[in-house]
């Protein structure tokens, strides 16, 4: 029996279209119940491996991914004028979850997702380096490179990885107002 507290959230999407075009998104995907299906070695693979044909498929560049035990995040970018956001999640999360269900008889993910479209003001550099410090953050490694299930399809992407820099970027949901903050 699953457990996970149910949460009544309204449906926060913007309308189909604004999904289309060359912009960036920070995504997370979260596995069914918040289970923590992204430990298992193989399944975390394939996802991987998905991911890279779904994006070449739908025309994204996948700049950074992380799977973490109960999630993945992805930051990509449409490479065309036709990408379309919406298209390549359905049709990813439509095929891993089928081969999943087929093996495990189990759902894989949780029937919505989180986006956000990167503003010019949002560092791109700064987005990836907190999907890839995530594992960090989550006690599972020392240092992003030491973690298998994170990485980036594009030469940009892997040159950031291996350099030392890890600027720090607070998502704006988890940002704390600056009158909260204790002087």
């Amino acid at each position: 029996m699953d457990t996970a507290p149910a949460f009544n959230r309204k449906n926060i999407c913007l309308p189909t279209a604004i999904y289309q075009g060359r912009k960036s998104y920070f995504l997370t995907l979260c596995f069914s119940g918040r289970r923590r299906f992204g430990t298992n070695p193989r399944l975390a693979t394939r996802l991987i491996a998905n991911l890279r044909k779904h994006s070449a498929v739908c025309a994204f560049f996948v700049h950074a991914y992380c799977i973490v035990p109960d999630h993945m995040h992805v930051m990509v970018t449409a490479a065309g004028e036709r990408s379309n956001l919406v298209k390549f999640v359905q049709s990813y999360k439509q095929a891993t979850a089928v081969e999943f269900t087929r093996r495990a008889h189990r759902r894989l993910w949780q029937f919505k997702y989180y986006d956000r479209i990167l503003r010019a003001s949002d560092s791109r550099d700064r987005v990836t380096w907190y999907i890839w410090m995530n594992p960090v953050r989550a006690g599972l490694c020392a240092v992003p490179t030491e973690f298998p299930y994170l990485g980036s399809f594009t030469e940009i992407g892997t040159k950031l990885l291996k350099s030392a820099a890890a600027p720090v970027w607070i998502p704006p949901w988890k940002a704390v107002a600056k009158k909260d903050v204790p002087r």
